[in-house]
């Protein structure tokens, strides 16, 4: 069977779905509201599961893989939740000299799933040391079902899981097997602490957010990293609060670069849904890691 893509369904379910996994809505609205586009055979249910992430078949560097070396490491977050898990990922052959340059992962508002685990085994096999917190660990880590972490997900305290963040950060850039020089990415919630992160750590070489939520105006100021800022054109909710913020980048004299991608929907890099994008995804990430290239070289 074909893959589906986001071309296979009417773009008001796809607005609909966004506002479900964002927690605009509940599963029960979402169905009630979806039905009416349950036709030739389909149900509502059918088209929630159509649009929900497959792991398993998306997989781009499996687990496991010989290339890579992996480890789960408990960070202290004083001031967050008291600890954090991470998923650290970095090529299996340590490079001359043995020190790599650190890039923080940073996942949607599931917690870290599957898919966020293989965009860090990605990124070791480009010469990363990769450290993918998961922001649910105070609440035993991610379930292994998206409805269930997405519920988690809401029962956070932002503050601390920002603390938590920022903690992971200073550990990735303290591990004796980097080089202290450290990047962040982060897609959709993940961009939005991507964008936070650049705001409060002066010494952040570079910050990729993909179509997350803007800080405050006011914190533009903070910003010393480099930003690359990758947006769907399809995403409204993200889109509209970019004009201000931009205005405040600019008048902070910050360097940053921005990508519109035509035709895209929130959420188009995750090649486990039909969201994704793969020509925009593929640019994407091309011209991310020319900008970790160009940034995080020691």
């Amino acid at each position: 069977m074909p893959r589906l893509t986001a071309a296979d369904f009417d773009q008001e379910l796809l607005i609909l779905f966004d506002a479900y996994v964002h927690g605009d809505i509940d599963r029960r609205a979402f169905l009630d509201r979806a039905s009416k586009f349950a036709v030739g055979g389909l149900t509502a249910a059918g088209l929630l599961a159509a649009l929900s992430p497959d792991f398993a078949n998306a997989q781009v560097i499996p687990a496991g893989d010989p290339r890579v070396k992996t480890e789960t490491v408990n960070v202290a977050s004083p001031q967050g939740y008291g600890t954090i898990k991470v998923y650290v990922a970095q090529p299996a052959v340590p490079p001359p000299g043995g020190r790599l340059p650190g890039v923080l992962v940073v996942h949607e508002n599931r917690g870290l799933n599957p898919h966020i685990e293989d965009i860090a085994r990605r990124l070791a096999l480009e010469g990363y040391l990769a450290f993918a917190p998961d922001a649910l660990t105070p609440l035993g880590g991610y379930p292994g079902d998206e409805d269930k972490a997405r519920a988690l997900f809401a029962q956070l305290d932002q503050a601390k899981t920002r603390q938590d963040f920022l903690a992971t950060a200073a550990a990735l850039k303290a591990r004796p097997d980097g080089t202290g020089r450290i990047g962040a990415v982060g897609f959709c919630y993940g961009g939005g602490i991507a964008h936070m992160l650049a705001t409060e750590l002066p010494d952040l070489a570079a910050a990729v957010p993909y179509y997350g939520n803007h800080p405050p105006v006011e914190a533009a100021a903070k910003v010393k990293a480099p930003l690359l800022i990758h947006f769907a054109a399809v995403d409204e909710r993200i889109n509209a609060a970019w004009p201000a913020y931009e205005a405040a980048l600019k008048a902070a004299g910050a360097r940053y670069t921005a990508h519109l991608y035509a035709g895209t929907q929130h959420g188009f890099n995750n090649d486990t849904t039909p969201r994704f994008d793969a020509a925009a995804a593929r640019l994407s990430w091309d011209r991310t890691l020319a900008f970790f290239k160009q940034h995080l070289a020691a």
